[in-house]
């Protein structure tokens, strides 16, 4: 197998620090620039997928269910969430960071979204009150906060933080993104049908950590051999009424066909977009927050696979690319775009990092989205299915986060606060977001609008967006703990060698490095 990099696979002098002192890992199946054959790139790449399938599902269908879209227009909905997934994924692994990571549609940015559908569904902004209206306004609010992340990827804005950022800072961010999902619905429901959720976790486990050793199909497919299993057994069960139509394990076959074959899908098919200043500056925290768990994402690939930590370069090029499918997500009429912590979840338990087949996987669901039989498929997968899937998938991303603290001095207390406060603080603050339903909610608690009674308008609105930020910001745990460790690790005093700073220096790729599309297609000489 050949060492995970961008083009140089044999730690030749031109990479960041000596390749000596990096750690790549021996659980890698096929690394970032591996070519497995077609056909078992093909299976991997929709193993990659199915890990995130509940995420891509549930973000559109919690949207549609917020407008009040119609069932027939919601299937066209979801298979234009999985069309820009597939052509993100492709542009993100071409032409952005070049890292094996899954795009797909942000919770991040559904906190906003949802503010938005609240307002202009109540006939509060717009030329309407149905659902078209409140997605023509939310598709003009990501064009628009999009671009500003597109210009902040690609001036360098972003990537100029990585000097600030030191493994006791992505430690807890990483821990984070893992942590974000533990009260999730799809395990912590009252309902929850542990008998399905524990034989999904139980298969991944049997295959992933104990029978990896006896056949490299359980190393390379666990996650789809799992599904697969449990789905069968849900699904049989359903057909002979033991899963009844209440239960959570239900498999609703009857729904499969219940849809379009091809579906029309295709740019400002829902009307044009339409822009409104506050839904665009309450869009951007969204993006924020988005921005941040992206950031994690990429130091936890490069974690996972033994690849150096990530340049400024190809934190640039990776933000700016995110930005332009967001954008395009906009013109599509969907909820946005972002790297998926699912996917990196199934690097670490299959040890497949190989780019080439997140490509090949991204290819198949572009051509999927369009059928509308895979869609309602997809959405059958029971809750509980996902739930087991969750756990695993997101328990070794925490793992991977805490890893990070084998470069910094674990014997300072300056040290462990800074890490722990960002953990405690990274799971609080979302929890007590979580009592409002919404901004607007969360505007009311404030008593925003009595306190701005007489002002004029434009500080009105401005007050409003500085509460949205804070309450979309304070929603998402990664947000939260990053820029809570992000401050406190560069004013707290500590030495570079505590902070592990001058360890990480050592394996932080050089930038040269990273060669984006412009480097290798037109040549960086000219």
């Amino acid at each position: 197998m050949t060492e995970t990099g961008d083009e140089s696979a044999d730690g030749s002098a031109d990479a960041g620090g000596d390749p000596d002192d990096r750690d790549v890992s021996d659980d890698i199946e096929y690394g970032i620039d591996d070519r497995p054959p077609v056909g078992e790139s093909a299976v991997l790449g929709i193993q990659h997928y199915l890990t995130m399938v509940g995420a891509n599902i549930a973000v559109p269908l919690i949207l549609a269910s917020a407008m009040g879209m119609p069932a027939d227009v919601t299937a066209q909905f979801v298979g234009t969430f999985f069309i820009v997934s597939g052509i993100a994924t492709l542009a993100q692994t071409t032409f952005g960071n070049r890292y094996p990571i899954v795009q797909g549609a942000p919770f991040s940015m559904l906190a906003p979204a949802l503010a938005i559908v609240a307002v202009v569904t109540a006939g509060g902004v717009g030329t309407g009150d149905d659902w078209q209206a409140a997605l023509l306004q939310l598709q003009g609010a990501i064009i628009v906060a999009a671009a500003v992340q597109v210009a902040m990827g690609y001036f360098g804005l972003v990537g100029k933080l990585r000097r600030f950022l030191s493994p006791v800072v992505i430690a807890p961010t990483i821990a984070l993104i893992g942590l974000a999902l533990f009260d999730a619905p799809q395990i912590t429901t009252p309902d929850q049908s542990w008998l399905l959720l524990g034989l999904t976790l139980g298969l991944i486990l049997l295959f992933s950590q104990y029978l990896d050793i006896k056949h490299k199909a359980f190393r390379l497919y666990p996650v789809i051999l799992a599904i697969g299993i449990a789905w069968f057994v849900a699904a049989g069960l359903s057909v002979a009424d033991v899963f009844g139509g209440e239960h959570p394990g239900y498999v609703p076959l009857g729904e499969v066909t219940d849809t379009t074959f091809i579906l029309p899908i295709y740019p400002f098919q829902w009307g044009i977009p339409e822009f409104t200043t506050a839904f665009i500056i309450g869009m951007f925290a969204g993006v924020l927050a988005s921005i941040v768990e992206s950031i994690g994402d990429y130091y936890a690939v490069a974690n996972l696979t033994g690849a150096a930590a990530p340049s400024e370069k190809r934190i640039n090029h990776g933000i700016g690319m995110e930005g332009l499918m967001n954008v395009f997500s906009g013109v599509m009429g969907t909820g946005g775009s972002t790297s998926y912590s699912e996917n990196i979840g199934a690097i670490g338990l299959t040890g497949v990092a190989s780019r080439y087949v997140v490509q090949i996987g991204a290819v198949i669901m572009l051509i999927f989205g369009f059928i509308g039989y895979f869609g309602q498929l997809i959405a059958t997968i029971p809750d509980p299915i996902v739930g087991g899937l969750f756990i695993a998938m997101f328990a070794q991303i925490v793992a991977v986060g805490i890893g990070n603290l084998k470069h910094v001095d674990l014997d300072s207390s300056r040290n462990l606060f800074v890490v722990g406060f960002a953990l405690f603080i990274g799971l609080a603050m979302p929890a007590y977001m979580g009592n409002f339903e919404s901004t607007l909610a969360f505007r009311d608690a404030v008593g925003l609008e009595a306190a701005l009674a007489g002002y004029p308008a434009p500080l009105e609105t401005a007050a409003e967006a500085v509460v949205d930020t804070v309450f979309i910001i304070g929603s998402t745990g990664m947000a939260v703990g990053g820029l809570a460790a992000l401050v406190l690790d560069n004013t707290i005093p500590g030495t570079r060698e505590e902070r592990g700073l001058a360890q990480w220096e050592r394996i932080t790729e050089d930038e040269s490095e990273f060669e984006s599309v412009w480097d290798r297609w037109v040549g960086s000489d000219r």
